[in-house]
Formats: structure tokens, sequence, C-alpha cells
């Protein structure tokens, strides 16, 4: 992997980690509404999870687990 390749990996894992933090915020927000959209709620927890795994992804392709 070039250093321009991990360079942009390292921003797109950054903007995936604040928009995984921006959810994780609207999510409570949202569960402390009395009478809250639960659709909405899932919609919202399945992009979280969605975020999760590809963040789970790109930190694999930038530090892989290399068995010795």
């Amino acid at each position: 992997m070039t250093a321009d390749e991990e360079r942009e990996f390292q921003d797109l894992l950054e903007r995936l980690r604040q928009e995984h933090r921006d959810l994780d915020i609207a999510i409570h927000a949202l569960q402390d509404m009395p009478g809250s959209d639960q659709l909405q709620l899932a919609r919202l927890k399945k992009r979280k999870l969605q975020l999760r795994d590809r963040i789970g992804y790109i930190e694999d392709q930038i530090c892989p687990d290399i068995i010795a």
C-alpha cells in the first residue's frame, strides 16, 4: 500500500468514525423522545452497524493481521 493510499484510507476512516459518532448521538436522542419513530430508530441502528463493519474492514486494510 502506498503512502497516498494509506492517507486516503485514514481520511475515509475518520469520516466514517465521525458519522458513527453522529449516529450514536442521534439514536440516543431519538430513544429519549416519547413516541419516537421505531422504524427510523431501526434504520439508524442498522446504518450504525454497517458503518462499524466498514470501519473494521478499512482498519484491516491499513494494518492487516499477519499470521507469521
